[in-house]
């Protein structure tokens, strides 16, 4: 299968799911309290297990120090989308909606939708690249991504006092660090000797479980929202064309042209690596963009929107963009 499809039927399937929240809000299965419960579930826990077992299994010493550069890149790549958004959103809508335009084009997905695409295309080696990278994606969207959301410095800073799912990445390096053996946890056949060893074992599995949850909840829970604000392309708000455009086009040409210039300079990538954040860059808004806005104070029916169609265009665009580059 070439690499190309491989990246539209892994879109194509979350796609879907957002869908079925649709439906189930039109249906009424799923109503806004509920809508909202889901929320409050992928931000504050789901999401949080998700980035501790995750980085309990993936970071030691020697792979930051040989891959210590990919954590670093999400904030450059996250503030160029930005410049890029400041440049687009001006000519899409007024300020009423300013800043979840630029939440959703500084905000790529980061490892819910590229992390099965890498492992199709690349396996370990592509899984690598997005965890690392992903340690960086999470401090930048919990520090400035809150930031950009309501463009308060002072609140995006409490914020990050009380911020679970900041806390779980900066727990989960320092638990890695600080006791290699506790990856050991996520191997249900280590046979433990001792009550707490199992106990542990039951803990990590726990919130393994917990994590998968991630992916799911937050596409039904865009798809909820979804449900209850119209579809319709010629009622869309005109900021939403401007978020299509910077995130889908303008953010990963003017990523892809400085990648260039870089290479030209001389600083270059592993092949792997390079590519892998192309298809990151390429990305959909994040799906937690939805909920975040709705947590802290977004333009909620604009945040859901936004992750809806950049999803649908996104079946198009990103394929195209991969092919091109790769």
């Amino acid at each position: 299968m070439s690499e190309s499809r491989v990246v539209l039927i892994k879109i194509a399937g979350m796609f879907l799911l957002i869908l079925a929240g649709w439906l189930a809000r039109r249906r009424g299965y799923l109503l806004e309290e509920a809508s909202g419960m889901l929320s409050r579930i992928v931000v504050d826990a789901a999401f949080p297990a998700l980035v501790f077992t995750q980085m309990l299994r993936t970071v030691d010493a020697a792979s930051l120090r040989q891959d210590w550069l990919l954590p670093l890149l999400p904030l450059p790549l996250v503030g160029l989308a930005y410049l890029v958004g400041l440049l687009v959103v001006p000519f899409f809508g007024g300020k009423a909606q300013r800043n979840t335009a630029l939440f959703l084009i500084s905000s790529p997905n980061w490892v819910f939708l590229p992390l099965p695409i890498a492992e199709a295309l690349y396996g370990s080696a592509g899984v690598r690249v997005i965890l690392l990278s992903n340690l960086g994606a999470q401090l930048t969207l919990w520090s400035v991504g809150v930031w950009i959301l309501h463009g308060d410095i002072a609140q995006a800073l409490r914020n990050l006092r009380t911020n679970v799912g900041l806390w779980a990445t900066a727990a989960g390096i320092l638990v890695a660090l600080l006791f290699p053996g506790a990856r050991e946890l996520g191997n249900l056949h280590a046979n433990p000797a001792s009550l707490g060893g199992i106990a542990g074992v039951a803990v990590f599995d726990a919130l393994s479980l917990l994590g998968s949850l991630t992916i799911p909840l937050a596409l039904l829970a865009t798809g909820a929202q979804l449900g209850a604000v119209p579809i319709s392309l010629r009622g869309l708000p005109t900021a939403l064309w401007g978020v299509l455009l910077g995130r889908l086009i303008a953010a990963p040409l003017a990523t892809v042209a400085l990648g260039l210039l870089l290479a030209a300079a001389g600083f270059r990538l592993p092949v792997i690596t390079g590519l892998v954040l192309v298809v990151v860059v390429a990305m959909p808004s994040a799906i937690v963009c939805s909920v975040m806005a709705e947590r802290y104070g977004g333009d909620t029916q604009l945040a859901a929107q936004g992750v809806f169609l950049t999803t649908l265009f996104s079946l198009l665009t990103v394929p195209v963009i991969f092919f091109l580059v790769s």
